[in-house]
């Protein structure tokens, strides 16, 4: 690659990082709509044409508020790490095969699990560095459940590469041409999603952000522009698990527009369970990954190991 590719290839990754961040937009503005819907209300319509530019004058708002710093806060950590959330989720769009136009590489499917690992850690001290009792404990809470659920999550995302025998996301196109793995795996499918669920702190697994017992939970102590950061990161990784879940089971076709209508509907189901679901008591949560998906992701794993072994 000469110097001329690479600068192109910079260019339209930050096009497509725009891209996802405006998508992020209208995606937090489509999950208001809905779930106004779902709760027989009419949700935002006042801004622009039927609310259409309220993502918008939220980010104004959020990012025009004052900074306040929590007493004897962690200073460094508590300013950095919301930004630095947001790289990450950004960063991890990086890995989606787009082949000349992007950085296209081998082990993009391993890259992908290093990044979906280290959002453990941002969670963690993003509650530490408040100094708080809240967001302690909901960060606490957060990393248990999301390391349970990664467990599964990793197993299920093994047994895929069994099925393809390579770390590359391209391989999920070739080898669903003719039939997606969404009508062989169904099951396995449906705990991904539920994995997915968990792993984004989405409703019914929004322990880290437990609004009734944990006054909001880990971000309890952050306003204005922070939130505002993690609050776009979170709806950025929703955005990619949907991608994620097109690329595993519903064909990997980068090139057609059906692949992207899969991949919104995806998303749109994230919205949908929020709306239609209550939250899990938290051990029946543990209880579900332990006992339930941790033992079926195994079990599919192992066959799919002998199955390609024999």
């Amino acid at each position: 690659m000469n110097k001329y590719e690479l600068l192109f290839s910079l260019c339209c990754m930050l096009l497509l990082l725009i891209v996802v961040l405006v998508s992020m937009a209208f995606f937090t503005l489509l999950e208001r709509k809905v779930l106004g819907l779902i709760q027989n209300r009419k949700g935002p319509n006042k801004m622009g044409f039927l609310g259409i530019t309220q993502p918008f004058n939220d980010a104004i708002k959020l990012f025009s508020k004052e900074f306040m710093f929590p007493f004897k806060a962690n200073y460094i950590y508590y300013i950095l790490f919301p930004s630095l959330q947001l790289m990450l989720s950004l960063l991890i769009w990086s890995v989606i095969p787009y082949l000349e136009i992007l950085f296209y590489f081998k082990f993009s499917v391993l890259f992908m699990m290093c990044c979906l690992s280290l959002g453990v850690y941002y969670m963690m001290i993003l509650g530490w560095s408040s100094n708080s009792n809240y967001s302690l404990l909901g960060s606490l809470r957060g990393v248990a459940q999301v390391i349970s659920y990664e467990v599964s999550l990793f197993l299920i995302i093994l047994s895929m590469i069994f099925l393809i025998l390579d770390f590359n996301f391209m391989k999920f196109f070739y080898f669903q041409k003719n039939m997606w793995f969404l009508f062989i795996l169904f099951l396995l499918a449906f705990i991904l999603f539920s994995s997915l669920l968990a792993e984004t702190n989405r409703s019914p697994y929004d322990f880290a952000e437990g609004e009734s017992e944990l006054v909001s939970g880990f971000n309890i102590e952050y306003g204005s522009g922070s939130f505002a950061l993690i609050f776009m990161a979170e709806y950025v990784s929703i955005l990619f698990m949907g991608m994620i879940f097109s690329l595993f089971f519903l064909g990997s076709n980068l090139f057609s527009i059906i692949f992207y209508l899969m991949m919104m509907f995806i998303s749109f189901v994230f919205i949908w369970v929020r709306g239609t679901l209550p939250r899990y008591r938290y051990d029946k949560l543990m209880y579900l990954v332990w006992k339930i998906y941790l033992p079926i992701s195994l079990s599919y794993l192992i066959f799919l190991l002998f199955f390609f072994v024999y």
